[in-house]
């Protein structure tokens, strides 16, 4: 089955008239920027940067700023040097902010850098002050990855005392320590040993998905990025890019494919039974944009709901795409931004389900299977 198209298609351009709107900017001249958050109730801003957390008012003044970096560390060092003296030659190196996230019930800002293994921080709301750094335990160590764009998480509420933590991160290879999918508790204690911890694990399943070993062995650079994660309803979705494992293998040059997916499981599931992807992307005369370079939920306008056709509450995916499935790190810059309904895609996703359950087409999930396998029916 091909990948979802889009609602609407638009390419990319950007110009600006006389007359345009004058709004407030923030900018820095000594770090770069990462990821930014929003508080859906007061507009302030908090932003993560490479060494740095920054907040900042709803007209973008700055109000605090936070230091994380550099740390002393090597990659090699697993569990990194605050735990365990390391063998390999510590240097400075740069803290780049991989995923910031705003916890309603705790207050705070988790903010997880790409230091001593993934470790996260956990910043009060109003000043940034520092509330915990959980760094002794395994759990503790999210992805010893470093590309500022290839973690994903979403918050899912469960009581006062407690939530869980969606996350998806890129593992640079490193199956054995780290899972691509898991979630999470999210305790109110910074320090707790239960921070972090799987929300569900026995001898035989647990709350992860990881890269087999034999994916690793087939293609030693297989790995998914995450770009975005959200949750709707009983869903949690998250848009992904990752290695095309077919279509590599029946290229006769050795290049490599990647493609586009949208993932989406039950916030409820344990043991990730739910876990389905569908690949995604747009097509604009004739030519394919497969390569996913970010993405938002958000709710149109009146005037883009009557131009689409559908109602103002319907939850829309706004996403951007570049042109064609090569060039992961380095995508070509012709872009277009592509529009779909997330009643959409939940239906296509649905589809696929049933049919199947009634014996039709494959699992799609070559990279979880280490094979292709096609559909029973039941």
């Amino acid at each position: 089955m091909g990948p979802l198209q889009s609602l609407l298609l638009l390419f990319l351009t950007c110009s600006v008239g006389e007359g345009a709107s004058v709004f407030p900017t923030f900018a820095v001249s000594d770090t770069s920027l990462t990821h930014l958050a929003v508080h859906k109730h007061t507009g302030d801003v908090y932003l993560g940067a490479v060494n740095r957390i920054f907040k900042l008012s709803e007209n973008l003044t700055e109000l605090r700023s936070h230091l994380t970096g550099p740390i002393a560390d090597n990659s090699s060092c697993y569990p990194p040097p605050s735990v365990r003296v390391c063998t390999h030659k510590l240097s400075p190196t740069d803290n780049v902010n991989r995923l910031l996230l705003i916890d309603y019930t705790g207050k705070r800002v988790v903010a997880c850098g790409s230091v001593w293994q993934g470790i996260c921080q956990f910043l009060r709301l109003d000043d940034l002050f520092k509330l915990g750094e959980p760094h002794h335990r395994k759990e503790h160590y999210l992805s010893g990855a470093r590309e500022p764009d290839s973690m994903a998480g979403v918050i899912v509420d469960q009581d006062v005392e407690q939530s869980k933590l969606f996350i998806g991160t890129s593992i640079d290879g490193k199956s054995e320590y780290f899972p691509t999918l898991s979630s999470r508790r999210l305790v109110q204690d910074e320090e707790s040993a239960e921070m972090f911890r799987l929300v569900y694990q026995d001898e035989f399943v647990s709350s992860q998905i990881k890269v087999p070993s034999d994916t690793l062995s087939l293609h030693p650079s297989f790995d998914i990025y995450y770009v975005y994660g959200f949750v709707s309803k009983i869903f949690v979705y998250f848009l992904t890019l990752q290695l095309d494992t077919q279509q590599t293998l029946l290229d006769a040059t050795g290049e490599k494919f990647f493609t586009s997916k949208i993932v989406r499981m039950c916030s409820g599931d344990l043991e990730f039974y739910s876990y389905v992807e569908f690949p995604i992307g747009c097509t604009k005369d004739g030519v394919e944009y497969r390569l996913i370079q970010s993405a938002y939920l958000s709710r149109p306008g009146r005037k883009l709901a009557q131009a689409l056709g559908i109602p103002e509450d319907e939850e829309v995916l706004f996403t951007v795409f570049s042109q064609g499935q090569k060039n992961r790190s380095n995508p070509p810059r012709e872009s277009v931004l592509c529009l779909f309904t997330l009643s959409q895609i939940n239906l296509h996703i649905k589809m696929r389900i049933q049919s199947c359950y009634h014996g039709e087409g494959k699992l799609s999930l070559p990279w979880l299977l280490n094979k292709e396998l096609f559909c029973i029916s039941t």
